[in-house]
């Protein structure tokens, strides 16, 4: 059972949500505006967030970016009316793991939320394996709990998304990297596979951090230099 807060105005849908959670066994919390529910997920342990982002008051925007500021690392998944690229580039870069748009059916949110939280368990599991707050390879330190990257002592300030694609670098120093492994680590949900949106994110870690860093094995992926 996981505890799951459903940030959404539209009382019809929240509860659509909550009774459908509710039946595969989850708990829910439903909070109708953008304040109460960034309360929660602050004050509250909850395994996953689903919210909305036209939300009354603070926006789900202004939530999102609230909670990854605050070193929050809840899974969120954004639901939303807006289904336009800038909005989806919006909730992504600003620390969203997955987007779906209105209408949307109960099993494809429900497959979702299953992957979020296994990906979760599975990434709890390794920092109980000694994994711990801070990843360190080749100079650059990755703080997960604070959110801060450092290369040589240098912080650096890196998007959400740079963030979330430079720990996979950092669990795995020295090893290949398919695109594929890296879409489903940075995005998590199905991106066109000729998509080049996995080169424009390495080249911006290049810049940041130093070209020297990420290698390009070609036909095979990348990999981080330790």
């Amino acid at each position: 059972m996981a505890r799951i807060l459903i940030i959404e105005d539209e009382a019809r849908i929240a509860s659509f949500v909550a009774k459908g959670l509710t039946a595969e066994g989850h708990q829910t919390t439903v909070a109708e505006d953008g304040d109460r529910g960034l309360d929660l997920a602050l004050g509250d342990d909850f395994d996953l967030v689903v919210l909305d982002i036209g939300l009354p008051g603070m926006d789900g925007f202004e939530v999102l970016d609230q909670l990854r500021s605050q070193g929050a690392r809840v899974p969120v998944i954004v639901l939303t009316a807006r289904d336009s690229v800038t909005d989806t580039v919006s909730a992504l870069e600003g620390g969203a793991d997955d987007y779906m748009s209105k209408p949307f059916r109960f099993a494809e949110l429900l497959a979702r939320v299953r992957l979020r939280l296994r990906q979760a368990n599975e990434q709890g599991s390794d920092q109980g394996a000694g994994r711990g707050d801070v990843l360190e390879a080749g100079g650059v330190r990755l703080d997960l709990r604070t959110r801060r990257a450092s290369v040589d002592g240098r912080e650096v300030d890196l998007s959400a998304r740079e963030f979330t694609l430079l720990e996979i670098f950092l669990l795995n120093p020295g090893q290949v990297l398919s695109r594929e492994q890296l879409l489903d680590h940075a995005w998590g949900f199905d991106f066109d596979p000729g998509s080049n949106v996995v080169d424009v994110y390495v080249g911006y870690l290049r810049k940041k951090l130093g070209a020297g860093r990420f290698a390009t094995v070609r036909g095979m992926g990348y990999r981080l230099v330790p």
